[in-house]
């Protein structure tokens, strides 16, 4: 998804950055760090991953009876919005001034 989107505004350019450094940081130990003052970015990021998963490619599997990928994709989406909570969480609480690290739980089995 980071690197298919438009790169014309600003902002979505950071957050594709973001979901990308997130991604290979996931791929490569099962976390993400977030760096301080980027939490509201990310959040919104990962946001916006749940909600084109949730919209977009959940309805398909579903109605294509493919129990393997809605289970995938719904904890792509329950994991999405838990780093969402996180950061956001962490920001309010006054604790966007250090890294956050994010732990991923396992994902289903299939």
């Amino acid at each position: 998804m980071a690197e298919r989107s438009d790169r014309a505004d600003p902002l979505v350019v950071q957050m594709m950055e973001a979901l990308a450094d997130a991604a290979a940081e996931i791929d490569a130990r099962g976390a993400v760090t977030v760096p301080a003052g980027r939490f509201e970015l990310t959040a919104r990021a990962f946001a916006g991953v749940a909600g084109f998963l949730q919209k977009q490619i959940l309805p398909e599997a579903v109605a294509h009876g493919n129990t393997t990928g809605e289970t995938q994709i719904r904890w792509a989406v329950d994991t999405s919005m838990a780093v969402v909570n996180r950061l956001l969480s962490d920001a309010a609480l006054g604790k966007g001034d250090r890294p956050a690290e994010v732990r991923m739980p396992p994902p289903p089995a299939g």
